[in-house]
This record gives structure tokens, sequence and C-alpha cells, in this order.
């Protein structure tokens, strides 16, 4: 029994060494900000609840540090970035702008974002109706 916990504890320990790539970076030129005028209240709302996973600026917590945690943290990321990167809007032609908007509307409208996991350790992305309406009619002007 002390070698199986022993041998738990060795592989907990050596997996922490494997580092999953941190979504850090500075500003892009294909920031959304670049070509969108962006209000203050929707501002702080994207920072809340949106950025994190659809930006190249995550703020990680605490926990991202502990494998392996920071493996699904980074996944998710990653997949949240494919999704929608508002760091790369530009980058993006008109028909993925497009089909972009469609989806946030969607989401939005049927408040599938932010998801439920994310809430419950980040409580500020908790959006109330009014902000889920906010960022409904601030997504309709980039049409």
């Amino acid at each position: 029994m002390k070698k199986v916990l022993l041998g738990i504890l060795v592989v907990i320990v050596i997996i922490q060494f494997i580092r999953p790539e941190k979504n850090v970076s500075k500003v892009s030129e294909n920031d959304i900000s670049t070509v969108v005028q962006i209000p203050e209240n929707v501002n702080v709302i994207l920072q809340n609840a949106c950025n994190d996973c659809h930006s190249n600026y995550t703020k990680y917590p605490w926990y991202s540090e502990i494998a392996p945690v920071s493996w699904f943290l980074a996944h998710h990321v990653n997949e949240g970035k494919e999704h929608l990167n508002f760091s790369e809007w530009t980058a993006y032609n008109e028909n993925q702008k497009d089909h972009i908007i469609h989806d946030i509307e969607e989401v939005l409208e049927s408040h599938e974002m932010p998801l439920k996991s994310y809430i419950i350790m980040h409580k500020e992305a908790d959006l109330t109706n009014e902000q889920f309406q906010t960022l409904l009619d601030w997504a309709k002007t980039l049409k």
C-alpha cells in the first residue's frame, strides 16, 4: 500500500513538469479594438466573461499551475479561440465574421456562454439578463 501511494505521489510530482503553453500575448494588430469602437460597459463585460477564452490575453488563476488542471484549461482556451478570437478579428474574412456574429447571437440568446464551469470559479462572469442584452445589442452592431 505504501508503494502504491508513493508511486502515485511520484507521478503527481512528475506531471507538474509537463506544462502547456500559456495564452499570453501583446496587443495584436488584428485585435477587434483596432477597428471597432467598444463601449466601456461592453469592454468590462468582455474582459470579465469572454476574453480569457476568446482572446490572446488569458488571466490565469492560481490553479492553472497545477497539472492536470493546467492541461484542461489550455485545451479549453485553445478550443474557445478556435470558435472566436477577438485578438484576431481583422484576420477573419467577411463570411467568417458573419458566421461568428451569428454564433455570438445564438450563445447569448440561449445563455450558453460563459460556460457554467467557468462561472463557478469566476463569479464576475455570471452575467445578468441586462448584461446579456448589452452584449447582444453590441454584437448586432458588428454586422
